[in-house]
């Protein structure tokens, strides 16, 4: 799984995924990090290896939460021996507020081979200082879900498109991308929903099956905006922001800043490429060929690279305006015409 890299230390998700998969089950993980999709599915892949069969996890599965859970109440559980089966699993959601985490240090000292305690703590990590960290790590497993980057991103496109037996064209690719994010949770439900869509034999995914579905706008998205942008189509970059103007929940000005912002740090970015070919910046950014044929190229053509230093520090200030610094009444849609004049002039 290429888009499965390693966190700041420890093992990747890659390498535990296999390691379980083989059988290879530790008596203890602690799955932490930004991305929760990883750490779900770490618990569910050691959920189905430990306990199989469902009418063994009515028996030997135990959940806990963290809110409404204490230390000595998870290692009684632990504790116990399996019924009707070889290994007991003890599974903790919000571990990252269960209080008294420290006094499971005796516990892991050597916790019982019988029984396979995973603890997953969301959107924080624990703190590696702490002793009980150091245990978890030697007596188990200790994971880090790290947010993914923009290539990891499409490579997990590709690869849980693969899974589900989707095709998806290569623009259908980075439009899933723009438009989810760094969300793999959300990214997985909407891919889930691309592979229901289909019919008999259609395997192929297309940008108009995604708008369909999705509920992105066809002509007015941000995709357009910064195809248009990048031809320094007047006409139709304002035409696209006034649309988001009168739909702004479904547009909010932060997201298309933020779109915005990630576009030309990437054009400013293919000015400092090592060879300036189409191969040579797209291996430089990270991204597929055609996207530098598509995206990166024509735009060049359209802005220099001190330009996108303007547009990137103009991106900015609108960005804190719209928060409201220095800014105590100009609207969104305003703000933002104010910015596509500035790029496009």
């Amino acid at each position: 799984m290429a888009y499965a890299k390693k966190a700041p230390s420890g093992p990747s998700y890659a390498s535990i995924a296999a390691d379980v998969k083989a059988g290879k089950i530790a008596p203890v993980y602690y799955l932490m990090g930004e991305e929760a999709y990883f750490i779900d599915s770490l618990c569910d892949l050691i959920t189905q290896a430990v306990l199989p069969n469902e009418e063994d996890r009515d028996f030997n599965l135990l959940t806990f939460y963290g809110p409404d859970s204490n230390a000595e109440a998870i290692i009684t559980a632990a504790r116990g021996l399996p019924m009707m089966g070889d290994r007991l699993l003890v599974v903790v959601k919000e571990a990252q507020s269960l209080r008294d985490i420290d006094k499971l240090e005796f516990y892991l000292r050597q916790p019982p081979a019988s029984t396979v305690l995973v603890m997953c703590h969301k959107n924080g990590t624990l703190d590696r200082r702490k002793k009980v960290a150091a245990l978890i790590d030697k007596a188990g497993v200790l994971f880090q879900s790290a947010r993914p980057n923009d290539s990891e991103i499409l490579a997990f496109i590709a690869d849980y498109s693969r899974q589900k037996h989707i095709e998806l064209e290569p623009r259908a690719v980075q439009m899933m991308a723009e438009y989810i994010g760094a969300d793999l949770q959300h990214m997985a439900r909407e891919l889930d929903k691309l592979a229901v869509s289909l019919h008999g034999e259609q395997r192929a995914i297309t940008c108009d099956t995604i708008t369909d579905l999705i509920g992105i706008s066809r002509q007015y998205n941000i995709f357009e905006l910064q195809d248009a942008i990048g031809k320094r189509d007047i006409g139709k970059a304002n035409e696209i922001v006034c649309y988001f103007d009168r739909n702004e929940k479904e547009n909010p000005i932060q997201l298309v800043l933020a779109s915005l912002h990630k576009y030309f740090s990437n054009l400013l970015l293919a000015y400092y490429a090592p060879e300036r070919t189409e191969r040579g910046i797209a291996a430089y950014l990270g991204v597929q060929d055609w996207q530098v044929r598509r995206n990166v190229l024509p735009a060049m053509r359209n802005y220099s690279g001190t330009k996108c230093l303007y547009i990137l520090n103009a991106i900015r200030k609108t960005d804190a305006k719209s928060k409201g610094v220095d800014n105590p009444s100009t609207p969104s849609g305003e703000l933002m015409r104010e910015l596509i004049y500035f790029i496009l002039h």
